[in-house]
């Protein structure tokens, strides 16, 4: 990328912007996943698919104050993933009753989730096959049924 330096004052270079051609990077927010079992509502529907968005500091000093995550350490993901999830489903209204209510499988899948976007910037996994042993890389997030 090239710059133009101009001067405002003897002596000082400043730098302007580049040219407003030049393409600017899009970053990617939110990830859609796939539950392993998938969240059963209040009328027993089942609901597999979600988005969760990265998160900001915010996301993760809020939970510190909350009653629920002093008495119980443990409750912090719980408080932090109902932050972050912006729906299950056709459920949009995720708060920490829903993420309490998960599976203990799609709990993990959740964690692991939130550590791979918010850590690494990625939902992507390196495997290896039980019979061959060949490895190769999966997007956990899924996109289809049946990829997890």
């Amino acid at each position: 990328m090239r710059r133009v330096m101009t001067t405002i004052a003897p002596d000082v270079p400043v730098a302007s912007a580049p040219p407003a051609s030049t393409p600017v990077e899009q970053m990617r927010t939110e990830f859609a996943f796939e539950l392993p079992r998938g969240y059963v509502d209040d009328s027993g529907v089942v609901h597999r698919s979600g988005v969760m968005r990265l998160a900001t500091a915010r996301d993760e000093l809020v939970p510190l104050r909350d009653d629920r995550v002093r008495e119980n350490a443990a409750y912090l993901t719980v408080v932090l993933l109902a932050r972050v999830i912006v729906r299950i489903g056709s459920v949009t209204d995720v708060h920490a009753g829903v993420v309490e209510n998960l599976f203990a499988s799609d709990l993990a899948f959740l964690q692991d989730m939130y550590r791979r976007i918010n850590s690494e910037g990625h939902t992507r996994a390196a495997v290896a096959c039980p019979e061959c042993g060949h490895g190769f890389s999966v997007d956990v997030a899924g996109g289809r049924l049946g990829e997890s």
